[in-house]
């Protein structure tokens, strides 16, 4: 004889223990214990476990993209400073004021534009990686481009499926 367990169940539980304790030779205790077996048993932990680590895989994906954007960023940022100190002569005493004065409306301006992009979602290092990466045209030729399409067209099977479909009419 099997030890006999008093347990309170939230009543969302219990009624979806009702309802499957009304199919033909299943007992309520037979859910309960068939329940606690997934619950303890080893298929249950790998289960747990496996979608741990499906998260851990996203996020350590997201975290490598992030990285690579602050590095490109950040490359980005002490190119221009080391190019703009390169060519920038110094100014004049005389002329300095002017030049703050400019550098703060110029500089003004780049921050709305900057909440512009923001707003709307842009991201420039987006943009230039797009701009920067390669597509067919940059290696073939749009005839050749065209050719292979052909190509492809004629070995797909769908294609062939549909040309015995011809013969047949």
């Amino acid at each position: 004889m099997k030890p006999r367990l008093n347990v309170h169940v939230a009543h969302e539980l219990f009624e979806k223990v009702e309802i499957a304790a009304k199919r033909p030779d299943v007992t309520k205790a037979a859910v309960v214990e068939a329940a606690l077996m997934g619950f303890f048993s080893k298929e249950f932990d790998d289960q747990r476990d496996g979608a741990l680590i499906r998260r851990l895989d996203r996020m350590t994906r997201q975290y490598d993209r992030l990285e690579r954007n602050l590095s490109i960023a950040t490359e980005t940022l002490a190119l221009f400073i080391r190019f703009f100190l390169t060519v920038t002569p110094p100014l004049p005493n005389t002329d300095q004021d002017a030049a703050r004065a400019l550098g703060k409306e110029r500089f003004d301006y780049f921050i709305s534009q900057l909440g512009r992009r923001l707003a709307g979602g842009k991201n420039m290092i987006r943009d230039v990686l797009e701009e920067t990466s390669a597509d067919e045209s940059d290696f073939f030729t749009q005839e050749e481009i065209n050719a292979l399409k052909e190509a492809k067209k004629a070995t797909s099977p769908d294609q062939q499926t549909d040309n015995a479909g011809e013969a047949d009419a």
